[in-house]
């Protein structure tokens, strides 16, 4: 046996090894250890092996899905080992000593995961695989749970992002790639090789050619490639339910890169947490599926104006009409999941009550798509995703003919064929009742033939039907001319069987058997009727999901007393009354009122210097109106009054920062290179908030700094921005920056005590109230009265000197520095290029170099 186990640990390589031994499965030597350590289940030992004790643990298969949960959870991957025969079959290949023959059957990783107790119910999770050739790079990604699978065209500075967006359970990249750092497993450079990609698409889906699912970069066909293959890896050669790819390029979504998720908490909060997060704030869906396609939506907000207010037309009609949402509501809440559902059955991991769920949900999709089809003037997405909801009717007919009301999980036992459906299943179940009604007659016969009230005839896997007494009156029935024998004594009671008995117990039993045969078929065919139309049923799980999407955004923005947000083609961010939904959402809770507060940036004022004190509302200002280009984007209404955007390509947040130890780098210098990446990347059409930028590093060092990114911003960059500051020495800037505003958030002092307004006006900030705030974080009064006479010293200093600040007037603008550098370097260059080397003497080296060193020093 031992040897059978290092051979299929051998084949599972860094996976956990589950193997299989009768009702539990066991770990050996160090995948015990990990195991027993990972689950807190004890660690015991047996036999040798090289003249050591084995360490070993087990779990029991009826609970393996649980420890399966924690071990994937805990970052493993578990290989199960499973037996491929009967010991019957063993017996007849090699013998009564043969040992029952096991394989490796399944790979279970975080991104290959069906089953229901093993998944979020409200998130998708992706498995990605990056794809490079020639240059190019793309992301193939896939649910196996919902059988979706996308294709993104990308490039190399955008790969990172695209994994940020789609957060996969698992990464998978060539041994080759250069995206090393983003894998969670490396596998063969050959399965990314584009045309072994193309052959593989082409045998998973039965086709000749891919033109019809669209057109393919080498790059592409690489990640899908690499994808399948370890797909197919993890399954053991039994591929799971993948739909026909979709490709997109990442143009099609605002870009959004990682840093900027983690500061917005787009899906999910800084510590990884749904709750907090704009995804929590926003989600009022009614399925798992609505949810887990709200989290895309809000993940990869739109670019195309017209997709984007086609979703819009369709939330409108639902904000409008509250009778029909509240009904459409009412009726998705009591649907079952119908992707996942349709994804265990093509998984090969389904059950009855999986098909169940397919009869109710389509059932269910029939009905609502019968009375939204009804609507007069509907929504252009509403046309189209109605006909979608209908279709299915023969399988439904045949489901609820076939299948009981409410079937079970465990197909082993039976039970979930309905009565009637198939005539001979009708006889055996009779035949089996008729015997258990048989076996019931023989009990009353024995108790009045023995005299023994408490006998019972009982069940179980080893005795089969027998007869139990108490032990204190066995005797009797220990007797030869008793007519019962024998079977097994235990503590308190005897076992014995009968002729009559045994007789009775064979017929129930074939009855028993042959009916579980029957309805096992009978699951196959449902199963393999199911999948046949598993297209048509996708499209309809597709369909439920986004009219949940459009209703709940109704109903959060009824709710709330959101605005549906008009879009342009020109630059523009104006926003009346907008709000932060998770603060304002946290504020209530607690019973008090957000203040809500404006902007209007256009080409003529597209960057504003927001300056005040800490604790005024800065940074909510900034990140509520980034993400209320988010939701505008992903196709709902917005917290405000009323806004006007002009269509974000890029949106970048650089508000708030911490250390990266594990990468090197301090708080100041990931702030660095945050910033540097949205003075490489943002364009006309992007939106980017900054906040605080230069405080990680000394004074002069941080205003020097934040003045050249607000310069480089307004002269280059050309994008709208809202850039917070404490450095009210930038506010000179509005003199020479024409598409530049000041605006300060409001506070007060009233009885030495500070009082935050939380309103965003023009002007500067005339104080920066530091030592205000610090008075009620409650530092010690010593340590403020010390603080006020510092800062009454250093501004006495600042109003004779000019302060740090002194000679920035004299400054140059921003382009004219730039240009003057570049055409120093420029001089230097050409006057190099003049030079004929070969033809210089050692005098004219000499005053060449000299002259050389002149300009360089200019």
């Amino acid at each position: 046996m031992m040897a059978q186990y290092l051979a299929l640990k051998a084949e599972a390589e860094d996976c956990l090894l589950f193997y299989r031994m009768g009702d539990f499965f066991e770990l050996f030597f160090d995948d015990a250890r990990i195991a027993s350590a990972a689950l807190d289940i004890a660690l015991t030992a047996r036999g040798e092996h090289e003249g050591e004790r084995i360490p070993m643990c087990g779990v029991p298969v009826h609970a393996m899905d649980g420890y399966l949960a924690r071990l994937i959870k805990a970052g493993h991957r578990v290989a199960i080992a499973n037996q491929i025969e009967t010991p019957e079959q063993a017996k007849a290949r090699a013998g009564s000593k043969a040992l029952v023959a096991r394989a490796i059957v399944r790979v279970v990783t975080a991104g290959t995961l069906t089953e229901e107790s093993l998944l979020d119910s409200r998130a998708a999770n992706w498995c990605a695989a990056i794809g490079e050739a020639g240059g190019q790079v793309a992301i193939a990604c896939a649910d196996i749970s919902t059988g979706v699978f996308h294709i993104i065209e990308t490039d190399s500075g955008r790969a990172d992002a695209e994994i940020a967006r789609l957060s996969p359970a698992e990464t998978i990249v060539s041994e080759a790639s250069d995206f090393a750092e983003l894998a969670t497993a490396l596998r063969p450079k050959i399965d990314f090789e584009s045309g072994n990609g193309e052959a593989r698409l082409k045998r998973l889906f039965g086709v000749a050619t891919l033109d019809g699912f669209g057109q393919f970069s080498r790059a592409a066909l690489a990640a899908a490639g690499g994808l399948v293959a370890y797909l197919d890896h993890t399954a053991k050669g039994s591929l799971p339910f993948l739909r026909p790819p979709r490709v997109s390029r990442t143009e099609a979504a605002m870009a959004i890169d990682a840093a900027t998720r983690e500061s917005l908490e787009l899906t999910a909060t800084a510590a990884g947490a749904r709750k907090g997060s704009l995804l929590d704030a926003v989600d009022r869906t009614v399925t798992g599926a609505g949810a887990r396609l709200l989290g895309g939506d809000i993940a990869a907000p739109l670019m195309d104006r017209d997709a984007i207010n086609a979703r819009l037309d369709l939330v409108q009609r639902f904000h409008d009409e509250s009778g029909l949402r509240e009904s459409v509501r009412g009726s998705l809440r009591a649907l079952p999941d119908v992707g996942r559902a349709l994804g265990r059955l093509a998984a090969g991991r389904g059950s009855p009550r999986d098909l169940g769920q397919l009869r109710d949900g389509l059932d269910g999709a029939w009905r609502l798509g019968e009375r939204l089809g009804k609507i007069a003037e509907a929504p252009s997405l509403l046309t189209e995703l109605a006909p979608q909801l209908r279709g299915h009717g023969e399988l439904i007919d045949l489901l609820s003919r076939a299948l009981v009301p409410e079937p079970p999980i465990d197909a082993d036992k039976g039970g979930y064929i309905a009565e009637n459906y198939d005539a001979a299943l009708d006889d055996l179940r009779d035949a089996g009742a008729g015997g258990r009604r048989a076996i019931a007659a023989l009990e009353a016969e024995y108790k009045t033939r023995t005299g023994i009230n408490a006998l019972k005839i009982r069940h179980n896997g080893v005795l089969g039907y027998h007869i139990e007494v108490p032990a204190r009156n066995a005797d009797p029935l220990m007797k030869q001319e008793s007519g019962f024998t024998h079977r097994q004594t235990l503590a308190g009671v005897v076992r014995f069987n009968a002729p009559e008995l045994h007789e009775v117990a064979i017929k129930v039993t074939q009855a028993g058997a042959h009916a579980l045969a029957a309805e096992s078929a009978h699951l196959e065919d449902l199963t393999e009727a199911a999948l046949a139309s598993r297209e048509s049923i996708a499209a309809t799980a597709d369909a439920l999901a986004r009219i949940d999407v459009s209703a709940a955004l109704a109903e959060r923005a009824a709710e709330g007393g959101w605005a549906r947000a008009t879009l342009v083609d020109h630059s523009c961010f104006e926003v009346e009354g907008g709000r932060h939904p998770v603060v304002e959402a946290a504020i209530a809770k607690s019973g008090g009122r957000f203040v809500a507060n404006d902007v209007s940036l256009s080409e003529t004022n597209r960057l504003w210097l927001v300056t005040g004190p800490n604790m005024g509302g800065k940074s909510t200002f900034l990140r509520q109106n980034a993400l209320i280009a988010v939701l505008a984007q992903a196709g709902s209404y917005v917290p405000a009054t009323s806004a006007k955007l002009g269509l974000v390509d890029r949106l970048f947040s650089r508000v708030g920062a911490s250390d990266n130890l594990a990468r090197g780098r301090s708080t100041f210098m990931v702030e660095m290179v945050e910033t540097a990446a949205i003075l490489a990347q943002a364009t006309a059409r992007s939106f980017v908030i900054l906040d605080e930028v230069g405080r990680g590093t000394s004074t002069y060092d941080g205003l020097a700094i934040a003045w050249a990114v607000v310069e480089a911003i307004h002269e280059d960059n050309r994008c709208r921005c809202l850039f917070a500051t404490h450095y009210h020495e930038l506010t000179r800037l509005a003199e020479r920056c024409e598409a530049l505003t000041l605006h300060h958030v409001r506070a007060r002092e009233y009885k030495g005590d500070l009082v935050l307004l939380h309103e965003v006006s023009e002007g500067p900030a005339d104080r920066s109230f530091g030592i205000a705030v610090a008075r009620l974080a409650g530092m010690p009064p010593a340590a403020l009265k010390r603080a006020k006479a510092v800062l009454d010293k250093l501004e006495a200093g600042r109003a004779k000197t000019g302060g740090i600040a002194a000679g920035l007037d004299d400054l140059p603008l921003f382009a004219a520095v730039v240009e003057a550098e570049e055409e120093a370097v420029d001089t230097l260059r050409t006057e190099l290029a003049a030079i004929d080397v070969d033809a210089l003497t050692p005098r004219d080296a000499l005053e060449a170099l000299y002259r050389l060193k002149g300009l360089a020093a200019e």
